[in-house]
C-alpha cells in the first residue's frame, strides 16, 4: 500500500514528523505508523507549556495492538496540543498530516531538523522494510 509522505515535512526513523513554519513546528506521526498501529484507542500528550527534547519521549500512542512511545523531532516548548484528537484518537487514521497533528511546539533551534529524513529518504526506509 502506498502512503503519502508530504515533502514539506521532516521525518524521524521512529515515524514522527515535524512541519516547521517560522518558529513553530507541528508534530505528528506518519500515515505508515498509523497503519502499522491499527485502531488507535488512546493518546497521551504533554500539556501546553511543557518542554520537549529532541529524541526524547513526549507521550504515547496506544492501539489495540501495542503501546508505542512518541519521540520529539525537535527541542522546544509545547504551545498547543490537538485536543479534538485526544478525544477521538481514531481520527489520526483519517488525516495524519492535517487534522491529525499532535502538538505545536515553539522551536529552540530549527537546526534540530537538519538530520531528520526527507520525504524521499523516509519513503525509501519504510517501503524497504
Amino acid at each position: 500500500m502506498a502512503f503519502d509522505y508530504p515533502d514539506d515535512l521532516k521525518y524521524l526513523d521512529s515515524h514522527e514528523y515535524a512541519r516547521l513554519e517560522g518558529e513553530i513546528a507541528t508534530v505528528g506521526i506518519s500515515a505508515f505508523a498509523v497503519d502499522q498501529l491499527g485502531d488507535i484507542v488512546f493518546l497521551e500528550l504533554p500539556e501546553v507549556g511543557d518542554a520537549v527534547e529532541k529524541g526524547e519521549k513526549f507521550g504515547t500512542v496506544e492501539s489495540v495492538k501495542a503501546v508505542e512511545d512518541l519521540n520529539s523531532p525537535i527541542t522546544g516548548t509545547v504551545v498547543e496540543r490537538n485536543e479534538p484528537i485526544l478525544d477521538n484518537p481514531e481520527q489520526l487514521a483519517e488525516d495524519p498530516y492535517g487534522e491529525g497533528w499532535l502538538l505545536r511546539v515553539r522551536v529552540n533551534d530549527p537546526g534540530d531538523l537538519e538530520d531528520a529524513l526527507s520525504a524521499d529518504e523516509y519513503r525509501a526506509q519504510v517501503e524497504g522494510e
